[in-house]
């Protein structure tokens, strides 16, 4: 949860930095808004979605998963990437699976254009956050593992010293 809120936080704040001087200014109210613009209206919308699934119940959770997977089966854009890959990363839930998350955002992720859309950003910190959770899971696993065995050979000694006879 918290690196959800640190993500949030770090969006909202890059967000912020349209509003800087030199930064591009948003459009005049009623004027359509650019591919950029519109991207990063998704990103916000997909940050606010993803806290209000975080704080549902189990059993509502799991309908928001369905509905996004739906959603990605008609339309396997970017949107409905990143969208069902936040469902997939949120952690304590019943259906978390953060590899699969990583298989949707890898191709918004890395896709090579001129100039990164706010999407690709978004699914770009997404992804390297949820690689580095597997990475020290990984690594959680081997200490685990190494302590297990040394705790073996320790048992096994005190096994032969206690079978020694004095």
């Amino acid at each position: 949860m918290i690196r959800i809120a640190v993500t949030i936080a770090g969006i909202l704040i890059l967000a912020g930095c349209t509003n800087l001087p030199g930064a591009a200014s948003p459009p005049p109210s009623g004027a359509p808004l650019t591919r950029e613009g519109r991207e990063s209206r998704q990103v916000l919308d997909l940050i606010a979605y993803t806290q209000k699934v975080a704080s549902l119940q189990a059993e509502e959770q799991q309908r928001e998963l369905n509905a996004s997977s739906q959603i990605f089966s008609k339309d396997r854009g970017a949107y409905g990437r990143v969208r069902l890959a936040l469902l997939l990363s949120l952690p304590g839930t019943a259906f978390s699976d953060d590899a699969r998350a990583i298989g949707l955002l890898e191709p918004v992720a890395s896709a090579e254009t001129a100039a990164s859309s706010p999407m690709q950003q978004f699914a770009g910190l997404l992804y390297a956050q949820i690689t580095e959770r597997l990475r020290e899971q990984r690594r959680a696993t081997q200490f685990k593992e190494q302590l297990d065995a040394l705790k073996d050979v320790e048992r096994k000694i005190m096994e032969r010293e206690q079978a020694r006879p004095r």
